[in-house]
């Protein structure tokens, strides 16, 4: 059987639509995601790395090179895969509930069935009590909470996550890693999560992939050799194996970043 997510070839570029230049974003990507696999994605600003999201959302169509679901090319958005954006991509005009339900809705599930899912993952995501609630009565943090049961309650294969905690302080953020933890262990749903946070990338992944300065290539795939049930903060803190595996991706986005500085100077 093949990777949940197979990336060959992939190329990217396109024109600035300012300075009217010709960018590469990407340049022979190549990627494979296992099944219930957490796949962090890492690099120095500008990578590639939420173009790359987008092409396995279906939202930007690639220049070439094959991206593959279960094997299926894809060629557009699908419910196959849900997508959680660093902006709060939730619907201000309904509640929390109403939210979390609306991909079931749209598909037709009846109202009990629709409502003992939304149930469960309100209280997967620690948002009881807040049901009702309107998302401007709402912290930045539940919101996000908010689009991460959405997504997960349309049940999709695979989840492609954008930086969705880039815009909170920095407890909660601390606060939605454990959370997505948890999540990651009771779902065990593929995910490809982005962020430019070093320290995110190995408290969360699997695997960590580290993205090449533009245009975006695998520098290395890192893996993250931590049980799960042992991620917390209070317990990775002093811990010498996350220190040292988090040291090793800094040190390649480092290289990166550096070359950068240097071509510059």
């Amino acid at each position: 059987m093949g990777a949940k997510i197979a990336v060959h070839g992939l190329g990217h570029e396109y024109v600035n639509p300012f300075t009217r230049e010709r960018v590469v974003a990407l340049d022979r990507v190549e990627l494979e995601v296992e099944e219930g696999e957490f796949l962090t994605v890492v690099g120095p600003s500008g990578c590639g790395k939420s173009t790359l999201l987008g092409i396995l959302a279906g939202l930007i169509r690639p220049s070439r090179g094959a991206v593959l679901v279960d094997g299926r090319a894809v060629s557009g958005p699908g419910p196959d895969r849900g997508v959680v954006f660093q902006e709060f991509a939730i619907m201000p005009w309904r509640t929390v509930e109403r939210n979390i339900g609306h991909g079931l809705e749209i598909r037709g599930v009846p109202r009990a069935e629709r409502a003992a899912i939304v149930r469960r993952f309100v209280d997967l995501v620690g948002l009881g009590g807040f049901e009702r609630k309107y998302p401007h009565e709402l912290s930045g943090g539940m919101k996000q909470r908010v689009a991460v049961a959405r997504t997960l309650a349309a049940d999709p294969q695979v989840m492609l996550m954008d930086e969705p905690f880039a815009a909170v302080d920095a407890q909660t953020r601390i606060t939605l890693q454990e959370e997505l933890n948890a999540i990651a262990r009771a779902t065990r749903k593929t995910i490809l999560f982005v962020t430019h946070n070093v320290e995110e990338a190995v408290f969360l992944g699997d695997r960590c992939c580290v993205l090449s300065r533009r245009p975006g290539r695998v520098k290395a795939m890192v893996p993250v050799g931590i049980a799960r049930e042992r991620r917390t903060w209070r317990q990775l803190g002093a811990d010498p194996a996350f220190g040292a595996t988090k040291e090793q991706v800094f040190g390649l986005v480092r290289e990166e970043v550096g070359e950068v500085e240097e071509r510059g100077a």
